[in-house]
C-alpha cells in the first residue's frame, strides 16, 4: 500500500481533529502509511483582525488545496464549514465522517445563564452570525469580537475581559473539554449553527479512486446528505464568514428538514426558514427560494457589494 499524505493547518484544533480523523481511518486498516504535513493558511496568519473583514471565501482552505494540486498531499483534512460551497475543478469532497456536536456553547464567568447576565455585560465571539443572533436575543449586551485559540478565548473570559464567549461545541469536545465548561448549548433550532458546523470534510484529488475507495469506510451518508442540504443553501446565497448566515439540517421522522437563518449583523431583522424535501440540492434551493422571496437575500447581496 502507497503511504499517504495529509494536509491540516497548523492550529492545535486542526491537528487534534486530523490525528482523530486518522486514528479512525487506520481502525479500518491498521497498516496504512499515513503522516500529517502541517500547513499555514492565510485565516491563520491573520490573528489580529476580525476575519470577516478580510475574508473573501477559502480563508483556511486556498494554501491546503495549491499543496494538493502540486501533490504534496493526497488529502486534506478540513472543518467543513470553512469549505468554500464551490468546489474547484479536480477536487472533490469524498468524505464526510460522523459529525461532531454541531450547537454553539455558552460559556460564562460564575456560570451566569445568558438570559440572566446583567446589562452591559460583554460577550465574545468572532463569528457574525453569532453576534447578531446574540444581539436579536439581547440588546442589552455588547458583542466584542475575539479572536484566539479556545484555550486563549476562555482565559481573556476568566481574566474578566468578557462576561462571557460563544465557542462552537464540536471544538471544545474534540479538544477534551467536558460539559463543565459550558454554562449551556443553544439549541441548534432556535439559534442556528454555521453551515456544516461540526462536520469534517475530506477533500481529495477526484481521479485518486484508492483513496475515495478506502475513505467510505469512515463515511457518514446522513451527515454527508445533511450537510449536503446546508451547503447548496450557502452556494446559492453567496454567503461566506462575511455575512450573518446559518443553516441546520436534520432528519425528523424520517424527513430530511433544513432551516435557513440570514440575518443583518446588528441583529435587527431576522429571516428562518425550514422546509422539508428527500433531495439535499432540491431542499437547500427551496430554502434559498423562500428567502428571495420575503427579501432576505437583498441583505446578503448590500453585504457583498459593500466589501
Amino acid at each position: 500500500m502507497r503511504k499517504f499524505i495529509v494536509g491540516s493547518r497548523r492550529s492545535g484544533l486542526a491537528m487534534t481533529q486530523s490525528r482523530q480523523f486518522i486514528d479512525s481511518l487506520k481502525s479500518h486498516y491498521p497498516d496504512m502509511d499515513i503522516e500529517i504535513k502541517e500547513i499555514v493558511t492565510k485565516g491563520d496568519r491573520i490573528v489580529d483582525v476580525q476575519l470577516s473583514k478580510v475574508g473573501g471565501k477559502g480563508l483556511f482552505v486556498k494554501e491546503i488545496e495549491q499543496a494538493l494540486a502540486d501533490k504534496e498531499i493526497d488529502m486534506a483534512i478540513h472543518s467543513l464549514k470553512d469549505v468554500p460551497s464551490s468546489m474547484p475543478e479536480g477536487f472533490t469532497i469524498a468524505c464526510v465522517p460522523e459529525r461532531e456536536d454541531m450547537r454553539d456553547a455558552f460559556l460564562a464567568n460564575n456560570k451566569v445563564h445568558f438570559k440572566d447576565l446583567p446589562a452591559g455585560s460583554v460577550v465574545g465571539t468572532s463569528s457574525l452570525r453569532r453576534g447578531a443572533q446574540l444581539l436579536a436575543m439581547r440588546d442589552d449586551i455588547e458583542v466584542k469580537w475575539v479572536r484566539g485559540n479556545i484555550d486563549t478565548r476562555i482565559k481573556k473570559m476568566e481574566s474578566g475581559e468578557y462576561d462571557a464567549i460563544v465557542l462552537a461545541a464540536a471544538g471544545l469536545k474534540r479538544m477534551g473539554w467536558s460539559d463543565n465548561i459550558v454554562t449551556e448549548y443553544f439549541d441548534p433550532e432556535s439559534f442556528i449553527p454555521a453551515i456544516a458546523q461540526g462536520a469534517l470534510g475530506i477533500e481529495c484529488r477526484s481521479d485518486d479512486k484508492e483513496l475515495i475507495e478506502m475513505l467510505q469506510k469512515v463515511h457518514s451518508d446522513v451527515d454527508a446528505t445533511c450537510t449536503s442540504a446546508e451547503r447548496a443553501f450557502l452556494k446559492r446565497m453567496d454567503g461566506s464568514c462575511q455575512v450573518p448566515i446559518g443553516g441546520y439540517a436534520a432528519y425528523e421522522d424520517g424527513e430530511l428538514y433544513l432551516t435557513g437563518l440570514i440575518m443583518p449583523e446588528d441583529g435587527s431583522e431576522q429571516y428562518i426558514v425550514k422546509k422539508s424535501h428527500q433531495d439535499p440540492d432540491t431542499l437547500g434551493n427551496l430554502v434559498a427560494d423562500e428567502m428571495e422571496r420575503i427579501g432576505a437575500k437583498d441583505i446578503i447581496d448590500r453585504i457583498n457589494e459593500s466589501l
